[in-house]
């Protein structure tokens, strides 16, 4: 079956213009030309378009999606299984927050009574997905799946009291980062206080028995090479990544 341009946005809910600026990228040709000039789309311009949307749906830029559309090993079945686990892990997240909601309210009203750590649990469950999608590609590549995992299920079995440890190890880190770029010397004392700060919100996170000065130097490597590590250490104080790399590598000698 064949859609015009307009009927095809009408099915998949894209306007027009989006389509016509797939087209003009390259992201999404249509099948062909019509006589009268109009653009004429077919089963597998459809079938395209719909993993584009899922990918979008994911968080992923179009430069990106291009990219893995048109990488050498790419599976369009692969590709939705991929896409299956990602929605399943929406639809826990969402059911788990939706539950932290009602039991809040049902609290509120004095029906039930709310632990401490029920109160948290929506919140851990965000922040390991939001981790996942920011920074898990890099981080799995790095340390390993097993890695990774055991550091998301600790980070989910937190009592109230660990999860307020470590935002509040989070603030002292930048206060001390920030007062460490101000003396200026990374192999100072608030400098190296700012790097042990760091190894125990690391170990709070790190698999048991995980920690390692080359680990940990390491990480402080990845902060000033990706830009979306950088970015955060950098809003802190510009030059923080930096400065804090420089600091691991006397503490970690």
């Amino acid at each position: 079956m064949e859609y015009s341009i307009s009927k095809l946005a009408r099915i998949s809910g894209v306007t027009t213009r989006t389509l016509r600026y797939y087209d003009e990228i390259g992201l999404l040709k249509p099948r062909r030309i019509s006589s009268n000039g109009y653009r004429i789309y077919g089963e597998n311009q459809v079938n395209l378009l719909q993993q584009i949307l899922f990918y979008k749906e994911l968080g992923i830029g179009l430069e990106d999606i291009d990219n893995i559309l048109n990488s050498s090993d790419y599976n369009i079945e692969k590709s939705l299984q991929e896409h299956l686990i990602h929605l399943n892990q929406e639809k826990i997240r969402i059911e788990l927050l939706i539950k932290n909601v009602n039991k809040t309210i049902s609290s509120l009203k004095g029906e039930t009574i709310m632990s401490d750590k029920e109160k948290f649990e929506g919140f851990k469950n965000d922040l390991i997905k939001k981790n996942e999608e920011e920074y898990g590609s890099e981080i799995r590549d790095k340390y390993g799946d097993e890695v990774v995992d055991a550091s998301n299920a600790k980070l989910a079995s937190m009592s109230q009291e660990q999860w307020q440890r470590q935002q509040d190890l989070t603030n002292e880190i930048s206060e001390k980062i920030k007062l460490a770029l101000k003396a200026g010397e990374p192999a100072g004392q608030i400098a190296q206080e700012a790097c042990e700060l760091h190894r125990q919100w690391l170990s709070m996170f790190w698999k048991d028995g995980m920690y390692s000065k080359e680990a940990h130097l390491s990480l402080g490597q990845m902060y000033v090479e990706d830009e979306r590590f950088k970015k955060y250490y950098d809003e802190i104080e510009e030059g923080a990544a930096e400065f804090l790399y420089e600091a691991l590598k006397v503490y970690c000698r």
